[in-house]
């Protein structure tokens, strides 16, 4: 269910049922997509209070609020990791939220939807089928 850019890896649901989907992907229902993110630059406070005011992007575009998590500053390389709760999904919204505050997004991992996180034991390009736990993490909200 939903997408990831090409040059984007994480936690992909591949289902064939219609209410599930809905559910997760419906920006109504304002479901959590966390992602964790490499970013070539500094990112400070002031960027991560723009970012949870919501923002306005490339194109005159708005971006619903969203939190940014600043989780390690590599002053050295002037780089810092990140993560980034979203309850849209908009065209390439994290690259674009991050260039508009003057910064560009190296790597991009999707590492949560709702309550279901991605298997951290799995390859990349690995897939498995889910656990009934996490099928019931997913019926609720």
């Amino acid at each position: 269910m939903g997408r990831l850019d090409k040059d984007t890896e994480g936690l992909l649901i591949i289902t064939n049922d219609g209410a599930l989907s809905h559910r997760l992907l419906s920006p109504k229902k304002h479901v959590e997509k966390e992602y964790l993110a490499k970013i070539d630059g500094i990112m400070t406070s002031a960027d991560a209070d723009r970012v949870a005011s919501g923002m306005q992007i490339d194109g005159g575009e708005v971006c619903l609020p969203a939190k940014l998590i600043i989780d390690e500053v590599d002053e050295k390389n002037e780089e810092t990791t990140i993560r980034l709760v979203l309850q849209e999904g908009k065209f390439h919204q994290i690259k674009r939220m991050i260039y508009t505050l003057g910064k560009e997004v190296m790597y991009l991992q999707r590492i949560r939807m709702g309550q279901l996180y991605l298997d951290e034991q799995l390859d990349l390009g690995s897939y498995r089928e889910l656990t009934e736990e996490e099928m019931m993490l997913l019926e609720r909200k």
